[in-house]
Order: C-alpha cells, then sequence, then structure tokens
C-alpha cells in the first residue's frame, strides 16, 4: 500500500481496506493485492492492477489527512468494510475498531459505531446496522470474532466474553468464550500464541504449549467443561457445531450440513 501510494496523485482518498491497514484494524481473511481508494462520482476512473475504486460523494465521507493523501477516518472505514463484506467479516473489523484491550486504547467507542451507521445511508444500510449491533469490544482477535459469529448462526445460547476466572494456583485467567449457566468455557486455539516471537514473550513454543496444557488444566478444576476449537472448525462450521454439541451445549437449531 505505501508503494501504491507513493505512485497516486496527491489528494486520493485511501479507503476500505487500505484504510484498516492504515489504522491498524486487522481483517478476517487474506488482505487484498490492491489498494483502495475512492473517488467522487463524477470523475469516474477504472480500477488497475494496483488500485481498486470505490465511486462515492466524497463530501459525504470522514476524511483525516495522511501525508499527502487523505484516508477515511476509523469509524468511517468500519462502517465501509460492514457495507461491502459478509457479516462476519465485517464483524471481525468492528471488533477490531472497538477492541478494549488494544495497547495504547479502542479506536473508537461503541457509541461512534452507532452515529455513523444511522448516518449511513448508502447500499447494505441493514447489514451495517446488523454489524454494529453485533460488535463487541471484547474480542481479542478476528478468529473469536469470527468464532462468535457462527456461535450465533448456530443456534448456540450468546456466550459472555473474556470472563476472568481465578485459577487455584493464584493466577487469573481470561476465556475467550464462557457460559456460565452451563459452567462451560470455549476458547479458539489459534497457532499465533506458539509461533509468534512477540506472543511468546520470550517462550519457547514448548514452553507456551506447556503453559496452556497448565491453563486449561488449572480451568478444568473450576469449570464443568472447556472447549477448544482451531480455524478448521471455523471454516466448516458442522464441526464446531460437533465440538459444542458433544460438550453438553444446547442449541436451538439442526447440525448444519457444511
Amino acid at each position: 500500500m505505501w508503494e501504491a501510494a507513493s505512485r497516486l496523485e496527491a489528494g486520493t482518498v485511501l479507503s476500505h481496506f487500505a484504510a484498516a491497514a492504515l489504522h491498524g484494524a486487522d481483517v478476517l481473511g487474506d488482505w487484498p493485492d490492491r489498494v483502495d481508494v475512492s473517488v467522487d462520482r463524477k470523475s469516474g476512473g477504472r480500477s488497475t492492477g494496483r488500485v481498486r475504486r470505490h465511486t462515492r460523494r466524497l463530501g459525504e465521507l470522514d476524511v483525516i489527512p495522511w501525508g499527502r493523501h487523505f484516508v477515511t477516518s476509523v469509524v468511517q472505514t468500519a462502517i465501509d468494510l460492514a457495507a461491502m463484506l459478509p457479516f462476519a467479516e465485517g464483524v471481525a473489523t468492528a471488533d477490531q475498531v472497538l477492541w478494549s484491550r488494544r495497547e495504547g486504547g479502542p479506536l473508537a467507542t461503541p457509541d461512534d459505531l452507532q452515529r455513523a451507521a444511522d448516518r449511513f445511508g448508502g447500499r447494505g444500510q441493514a447489514r451495517v446496522q446488523r454489524v454494529v449491533a453485533f460488535a463487541s469490544p471484547q474480542a481479542d482477535s478476528v478468529r473469536e470474532s469470527q468464532s462468535r459469529v457462527i456461535i450465533e448462526q448456530l443456534g448456540f445460547p450468546r456466550p459472555r466474553l473474556q470472563r476472568e476466572f481465578l485459577l487455584p494456583s493464584g493466577l487469573r485467567a481470561f476465556t475467550d468464550f464462557s457460559w456460565d449457566e452451563w459452567d462451560h468455557v470455549g476458547e479458539y486455539d489459534g497457532l499465533g500464541k506458539y509461533l509468534d516471537p512477540v506472543l511468546r514473550r520470550g517462550r519457547t513454543p514448548e514452553q507456551v504449549l506447556a503453559d496452556e496444557k497448565d491453563r486449561e488444566d488449572e480451568l478444568r478444576r473450576v469449570v464443568r467443561v472447556v472447549s477448544r476449537w482451531r480455524t478448521r472448525q471455523l471454516e466448516r462450521p458442522a464441526l464446531l457445531y460437533d465440538v459444542l454439541t458433544r460438550a453438553g451445549l444446547p442449541t436451538t437449531r439442526p447440525r448444519p450440513g457444511f
């Protein structure tokens, strides 16, 4: 994006995925290989191999300066992506914008998003309102956001997010999902915690694995059920359905065929 931006005409409005990248809001799935820009409807213009153009009323956009260009604000970016993307992907970026445990604090508040959603009148308005209503400051990753959407779509009770537990060792643990009525916690088990040096915080992958095992063993002493899943279960929701139902969590819907 930086390379493409250096070649764009001064005053270009970077938007959508390009703006999300600039603001540090993660997205669910792969980043596109083209840079999103917004252009006035009167000017037209075609997308190229490097740039994807979105024709809009530029005067209605909330933008901020970025070098010799402009970038849509955090809230505008979240709303733009919510209008364009499937529901789960829109929720993932909205959650990222609201993320309360982000270093430096959240990028926006739920009220900010709701006000922007209420002003939005373009295509995808109903989806924008659904995304904003479902978005939460407590999802720590886009895969947690995706898990939350799929859990809802599969008919399971809506979980409590980031519940804190005091473990027998005296340590405190925050779980991704908790269903207090069923004494059940759920965790998305991503590989980043084992492979990313930043997340490992000086530990080897083997040490992280051992620490995770110890944490889970302690959690099982304070709750009845601990369910874990990985990306494979999110890509095939029937597998996540099986994980949760076999652990005793009730659902109002039949097992999906995919």
